[in-house]
């Protein structure tokens, strides 16, 4: 199974998340914003991302262009919703290296699904993946 880092500022959300990918197995560390996120990677790197899009301190687009930039082989996938836009937004996370993105609401199956795939991604460019929902 994968380690995981969850960044994302919904307390309960990334709760839900937590504990779901935790019972299927995999390790997971957790953050609730951006900035965090990057700190924590740096320091503990994980085998993939998934991070929110809207959050304090550093929005997940910033976010992703700093790992993205620094780790460039290393998978994400933004999240994102509730928001007008929220499409247009993630597809933007895909140019800047989200290998896949999910719309909220989502289920959790979706989001093992999608961590499924990108793990199994060859080393290719972010954004060229059919794991892109």
């Amino acid at each position: 199974m994968a380690r995981i880092l969850i960044i994302d500022d919904d307390d309960t959300l990334r709760g839900i998340i937590v504990k779901s990918l935790t019972h299927a197995g995999h390790e997971v560390v957790h953050t609730n914003n951006g900035r965090k996120g990057v700190e924590l990677f740096r320091s503990n790197p994980t085998d993939l991302v998934v991070t929110d899009m809207v959050m304090p301190e550093q929005e997940g687009m910033e976010t992703i262009k700093i790992l993205h930039r620094e780790f460039p082989q290393l998978r994400i996938i933004a999240m994102s919703g509730g928001l007008d836009g929220s499409e247009l937004y993630l597809d933007l996370t895909r140019r800047l290296g989200a290998a896949c993105t999910l719309t909220k609401p989502f289920t959790l199956q979706q989001l093992k699904e999608a961590i499924e795939i990108v793990l199994q991604l060859p080393d290719a460019p972010p954004g060229a993946s059919p794991a892109t929902k």
